[in-house]
């Protein structure tokens, strides 16, 4: 758990109350379908499926918790040297005069501002132990000048909105994740995760713009949305008239271009502060080593629930209604095997991670390299958990009344989840 006050513990509280109702729900449903295959099928078999499918699934939650170390280790030793080099504030720096358009009704000089601005470059960067703390700084600056202290003010619902689309320039989990499963091409979803999340992060935007009556014509704020928005459609656009292979080629080297040219500016920018590199790097990839080793039981405890949630045949059922429901509508069905994680995805970032490993684990089905595998691992970077942010930022400064901010976060997750699956087909279908 980050590092929280006091106020927020009890948002913590309800929402693991949620959680702890969603993995038990996996069990009792899995339950009931198995016991009515039983009685009215004549299935011998599925209670004898579902136990092997508990040991079976905490294995794998061991394992995948064991592979994600070496990866979480690198970068997070990585992203600490870039942490001490200055990346943040000169992100900061950069994206200032667009985010200061965003919270007109916090005062010029305020310090919401700069822990606002510091938390979403945090963020950008896949710091989330640094963007966490930061962003409750940002929140109790904003109850500060909050006229109503138990209300929601408009900043902390942009605020909100942003965070949950959880807009990162460095996907560090996922990555992790499919290196974890041993991707043929680990990157190979970088630069779909930067679309996805980005039309996610923009929907949330003009949303909660247009509740609070935002300028979005001003001249500072168009520029920015426009030419990034212009630069999003362009790489949409190449990508789908290039053919399959041209497609996998050019995302492959684009990416891994992109993601090793910022590791060298880290390196670099540590040189140039006369940083002792190897050992800020060092003191990143403990923190890795420690946050993987942490993980293990969340992971083997959502796999096991997810394992005999799919051992029952409850899993094939809910995709199998998802696949009529489309193909009735005449859409393709290639990417139904992904809709539980769509559903997942705002209410646990637990649950949602051990489904994307269901579907990563498995090469014979699916595995990381295929589609489902391929649209999975965007999905699941494509925006951050609503429900977890609502209850820790909100929680943490005593807010009941949140008003339409679940909604803005709710309207950016399902933003994302179209893109991912709209942008996994130009790229890979």
């Amino acid at each position: 758990m980050p590092w929280a006050p006091p106020s927020a513990l009890l948002s913590y509280y309800f929402y693991f109350m949620a959680l702890n109702y969603v993995w038990v729900g996996f069990f009792l449903v899995a339950f009931i379908v198995a016991l009515c295959k039983l009685i009215f099928l004549g299935d011998t078999v599925v209670f004898s499926s579902m136990m092997s499918g508990t040991f079976d699934s905490a294995k794998t939650g061991f394992e995948v918790a064991l592979g994600l170390t070496g990866a979480l280790t690198m970068w997070m030793g990585l992203l600490r040297v870039g942490e001490k080099a200055g990346a943040i504030r000169f992100l900061a720096k950069l994206i200032g005069p667009f985010f200061c358009r965003l919270f007109p009704e916090i005062p010029e000089g305020h310090p919401a501002h700069g822990h606002i601005i510091l938390n979403f470059s945090a963020n950008m960067l896949g710091i989330g132990n640094a963007a966490t703390p930061l962003g409750l700084q940002a929140m109790q600056s904003m109850q500060e000048i909050n006229p109503e202290k138990e209300t929601a003010s408009n900043s902390m619902i942009m605020f909100l909105a942003l965070n949950t689309a959880g807009f990162c320039l460095i996907p560090v989990s996922i990555l992790a994740l499919r290196a974890s499963f041993q991707s043929a091409d680990t990157t190979c979803v970088f630069v779909p995760i930067m679309i996805a999340s980005y039309c996610a992060s923009l929907c949330g935007l003009i949303f909660v713009a247009i509740r609070q009556k935002i300028k979005l014509f001003d001249k500072v704020l168009l520029s920015w949305l426009l030419g990034i928005t212009a630069f999003v459609f362009f790489m949409i656009w190449a990508f789908s008239h290039m053919t399959p292979e041209r497609r996998t080629t050019i995302s492959n080297v684009e990416s891994s271009f992109i993601l090793f040219s910022v590791i060298i500016l880290f390196i670099f920018g540590g040189v140039i502060k006369k940083l002792n590199v190897f050992s800020v790097f060092i003191d990143g990839a403990k923190e890795g080593f420690n946050t993987s080793i942490k993980i293990i039981p969340y992971l083997v405890a959502m796999l096991i629930a997810i394992g005999v949630f799919r051992a029952s045949g409850a899993m094939d059922y809910l995709v199998a209604g998802f696949d009529w429901f489309f193909h009735k509508l005449g859409v393709n069905t290639d990417f139904t095997p992904t809709i539980p994680v769509a559903i997942m995805k705002p209410l646990s970032g637990g649950g949602t991670q051990g489904l994307v490993a269901e579907l990563l684990k498995n090469k014979t089905t699916y595995g990381p390299d295929s589609f489902v595998g391929k649209l999975s691992s965007v999905m699941y970077a494509s925006g951050d958990t609503t429900f977890y942010i609502v209850a820790l930022y909100f929680g943490s400064v005593g807010i009941k009344k949140t008003r339409y901010a679940v909604g803005a976060g709710l309207i950016a997750d399902l933003a994302g989840i179209i893109a991912a699956i709209l942008i996994s087909y130009a790229f890979w279908h």
